[in-house]
Order: structure tokens, then sequence, then C-alpha cells
């Protein structure tokens, strides 16, 4: 597992505290979440902070 970048946790921290009910233990609606709510345009930092919102909320990010 990698380790997040200083940014990703920041940003992903103020988003739970500001907008906790946008938020699930999907990553697909996570994603969705992140870009409505930032304007965050690499897709790939977007989807970094998803994931870490993810796996804060309690979801899985890994497949079988």
């Amino acid at each position: 597992m990698a380790i997040k970048p200083k940014y990703v946790k920041q940003l992903g921290k103020v988003l739970l505290d500001k907008y906790p009910q946008a938020f699930n233990t999907d990553f697909e609606t996570n994603k969705e979440s992140v870009s409505k709510l930032t304007n965050v345009e690499s897709k790939g930092v977007r989807n970094r902070i998803a994931g870490y919102i993810t796996r804060k909320k309690g979801g899985s990010s890994q497949t079988a």
C-alpha cells in the first residue's frame, strides 16, 4: 500500500468535515462527489482523494 501525499489527506479530511453526507463506502459515488465539490481537474488526483475518503469511511478499495 502506497503512502498518500499530504495534499490528498488534507483535502480528504476537509471534504469529510464539510460534507459528511456526500460520501459513503462506495468508491464510484465518492468519485462523483469529489468532482462536484472540488475543482480538481486531474483524474488521477480525484481518484486518489475519492479512494482515501472511501478507506476512511470503512469501504474496501481492493478487489479479490
